[in-house]
């Protein structure tokens, strides 16, 4: 079987490699296709991937987010013109399942991400199967039309984060990770970005690694990094990872890593309270109590290893469904 992975933002790209590489053991090809991002390309290119780059992310405004996306659409059209694949999936890729379903691909999605309704409202009445964790509203889902929902009790993390081997990296310690707000992501608009104000505060307590989302100008008193840095490694070197989203603060409390969010007006993020359900060092408070939290756990490690062995594994449940023959 032939199957294309559409890989739109940096997590999307882990994901995609750890789809490919499962797949490929079961025999099957996989095109991976990937799009001009910060997060995107240095990450496929670390991780050893080829990913064939189409078109680019471009936020600037609701036109250039249209017209991108249209462009994207006509070149994946022309791809697979001649050769379709016989099965897509991705992390809620609206080019890929607009594409697929007109060509008439079966599609699988993954999400995460209830709040994210722009992207919900574009590929999931597309998708023949929706594979989420158990954290998340399954009604909620149901309301966008999906033909088919699967739950799997863990969380998509756990598909890269259960046999990550940690890149040696040489920070001066103890090393704080903060993550910058997304703030070009439509469900972020008009939020106001309280992390920057908030790394300067935690230098009081250590090194402060900012990882920025798209300017990488130096910050006075904060270590901004110029090029690529690998967050799943970042995340298990640092003695406390400080974010206002999921992917980093899981992938750094499904390492043992303690990880605080700073809750916000985004939206609730249900797969973060399951990590945290679980066990995890996972602790989403106010701004005003960061700072306490951080002198709290900030150096503490955790043993989550047979935690995380007991959660289930999203590719468990990708390799199921081709297996039953979704195409």
């Amino acid at each position: 079987m032939r199957v294309w992975y559409d890989a739109c933002t940096g997590k999307h790209v882990r994901y995609a490699v750890a789809v490919a590489r499962r797949l490929r053991m079961l025999g099957h090809e996989v095109i991976l296709t990937t799009r001009k991002h910060p997060d995107t390309t240095a990450l496929a290119e670390a991780l050893g991937e080829k990913f064939i780059t189409i078109g680019k992310y471009a936020p600037t405004s609701a036109y250039t987010r249209v017209l991108e996306s249209t462009r994207r659409q006509l070149r994946f059209c022309r791809m697979f013109k001649e050769t379709p694949p016989d099965l897509a999936v991705s992390h809620q890729s609206p080019e890929l399942c607009r594409v697929a379903f007109g060509l008439g691909i079966p599609v699988i999605t993954t999400s995460d991400a209830p709040h994210a309704t722009a992207a919900n409202k574009l590929t999931l009445s597309l998708s023949n199967a929706l594979i989420i964790s158990k954290a998340l509203p399954i009604g909620f889902y149901k309301k966008y039309g999906p033909e088919k929902i699967v739950q799997f009790d863990g969380v998509d993390e756990v598909a890269w984060i259960k046999d990550h081997k940690p890149a040696k990296l040489h920070y001066e310690k103890p090393l704080i990770v903060v993550r910058q707000m997304e703030t070009k992501a439509v469900y972020a608009a008009g939020k106001d970005d309280l992390t920057e104000t908030l790394a300067h505060k935690l230098t009081a307590l250590g090194h402060v690694l900012f990882l920025s989302r798209y300017e990488r100008r130096d910050r006075k008193n904060l270590v901004v990094p110029k090029g690529f840095v690998d967050s799943a490694s970042i995340a298990a070197h640092a003695d406390l990872v400080v974010t206002v989203g999921g992917t980093l603060s899981r992938e750094a409390a499904l390492q043992g890593t303690p990880s605080i969010v700073v809750s916000t007006t985004i939206g609730r993020l249900y797969a973060n309270e399951y990590v945290a359900k679980k066990g995890f060092p996972l602790f989403t408070v106010p701004p005003a109590k960061v700072l306490s939290y951080a002198k709290k756990y900030m150096g503490k490690r955790f043993d989550v290893r047979a935690r995380l062995a007991a959660l289930e594994n999203p590719l468990d449940v990708i390799e199921r469904l081709v297996k039953e023959g979704l195409s």
